[in-house]
């Protein structure tokens, strides 16, 4: 099988379920965030491997995560509602999953009376940038869902993942000695 299929060449692709649409269409701009923030996940393993054994708490909520974003790209990529239904679909508990490591990291984590500026150790402020870009997937994400009103558990899924993303980082920083700097209104610079 070749990787090129010149199907593209035109400014359309083909979708799941064999629909072609324009490359700037909204859902392939969703899924396409969601595979952004995928790759994005994957770079950010990629250091977490190469830090502390402590980290691992970073792998653990990560690795299943990839997979998650997997099924959510598949069912983003689906405009026929049968076709969707035959794809694998996110469990609920996945997102529970998420919840359960905010909670675990959040109980070490001092408490949050400010806001901070993403940075911090080189782990961290990879997580702020898949936080961004996890946002960014989430609201392309709610565009889609806004028309269809199937991919409720998706929207669910991005908005924990945005949440312990946030909290790995602050987490990462606290246990690698990398200071949170606190945003000041009025600074200047």
């Amino acid at each position: 099988m070749k990787i090129y299929t010149k199907t593209g060449d035109k400014g359309t692709t083909r979708l799941v379920d064999g629909t072609t649409v324009d490359k700037f269409n909204p859902r392939v701009e969703a899924y396409g965030c969601v595979d952004e923030l995928n790759s994005i996940i994957g770079w950010t393993l990629s250091e977490a491997q190469t830090i502390s054994p402590q980290m691992s708490l970073i792998e653990e909520a990560l690795t299943p995560v990839q997979s998650d974003l997997f099924v959510i790209g598949s069912l983003l990529a689906t405009a026929d509602p049968e076709i969707m239904l035959k794809l694998p679909q996110l469990d609920l508990d996945r997102i529970e999953a998420l919840e359960r490591h905010i909670d675990q990291l959040t109980a070490e984590l001092p408490a949050l009376k400010n806001f901070i500026l993403p940075g911090g150790h080189e782990l961290a402020s990879r997580l702020h940038i898949a936080r961004t870009v996890c946002r960014q997937a989430e609201r392309r994400c709610s565009e889609i869902q806004k028309a269809e009103q199937v991919y409720e558990n998706c929207l669910i899924f991005l908005n924990r993942l945005s949440d312990l993303l946030f909290t790995q980082a602050r987490w990462v920083n606290l246990k690698l000695g990398s200071k949170e700097i606190v945003w000041k209104s009025n600074a200047r610079g």
